[in-house]
């Protein structure tokens, strides 16, 4: 394959006839199966098992977002698992920038995270409830009060290999460029000596647009950057801590090669 044909792959661009039959394909099995039957019965699966079997029930979240990806024709590459120790707590940011987001991280992040939600989601069915029963953080955001309270809730749950998982930018990303982050997840890193996790999505956005229902086929790519540590900061320290996250997810999502390490080390008087 010539590297015009394999880039167009990658971003989901089909050529016709294919573009035709692929939207067939969505839309009379990847959206009936996908709503119909795999989201309600692994959610209510999830709900049930989280009563007496939290790993089963962990494992069927994990299942629900491999069968919607697979549905989609979209195959997912992961990078940086060996950054990951299982038995460390992290706060996790990831860009957002598409609803595949969130069948990204669920199906393929090697970690037990809680996430950190908007409080509509709550009220989505299925889904809403098994959140909950998982102990996913809801945080309305338009009372500071009740939102604070919701996160100082969820540390109590930080603690031997769970870690707490945020959007940082705070919703998606219409336009695909990273917009500017908010300081909660790097202000509890901080308090609680938690080392900040980055993990940056790559093709997401073109795969599945912002504001879309409708996939193409193609390749997304989650690449785990190496942990931060915030050893020895202090609240004053957070928008240069959230500055280097910013920087080191914004390089993930452009750098060629996903598999090699970015070159960028954390040193809070290097980051102005």
């Amino acid at each position: 394959m010539d590297t015009a044909a394999q880039a167009q792959q990658h971003s989901g661009e089909l050529a016709q006839p294919w573009r035709f039959f692929y939207r067939l394909w969505y839309f009379l099995v990847t959206l009936p199966l996908s709503f119909l039957f795999f989201t309600p019965f692994l959610a209510f699966m999830t709900y049930v098992f989280s009563f007496f079997h939290s790993r089963l029930a962990v494992f069927m979240g994990v299942l629900w977002a491999k069968a919607l990806l697979a549905l989609s024709l979209i195959r997912t590459r992961v990078f940086g698992q060996n950054h990951v120790d299982p038995t460390q707590s992290y706060v996790i940011v990831v860009n957002h920038e598409s609803n595949l987001d969130i069948l990204a991280i669920y199906g393929y992040l090697p970690v037990d995270f809680r996430w950190v939600m908007k409080i509509e989601i709550r009220k989505f069915p299925f889904i809403g409830g098994a959140c909950a029963r998982m102990k996913h953080v809801y945080v309305d955001r338009s009372n500071r009060e009740k939102a604070l309270a919701s996160l100082e809730k969820a540390r109590e749950q930080l603690v031997g290999g769970t870690s707490i998982l945020f959007f940082p930018e705070g919703t998606r990303s219409k336009t695909r460029e990273l917009l500017p982050f908010k300081k909660g997840a790097f202000r509890m890193a901080i308090d609680l000596n938690l080392p900040v996790l980055p993990v940056t999505l790559r093709n997401t956005g073109g795969l599945m647009p912002a504001r879309s229902l409708e996939t193409r086929p193609g390749t997304l790519e989650v690449m785990i950057h190496k942990p931060i540590s915030v050893e020895g900061l202090t609240v004053e320290d957070v928008p240069q801590l959230m500055e280097h996250c910013r920087q080191v997810i914004d390089e993930g999502r452009s750098i060629p090669d996903p598999s090699v390490p970015l070159p960028l080390e954390w040193n809070p008087q290097s980051v102005s």
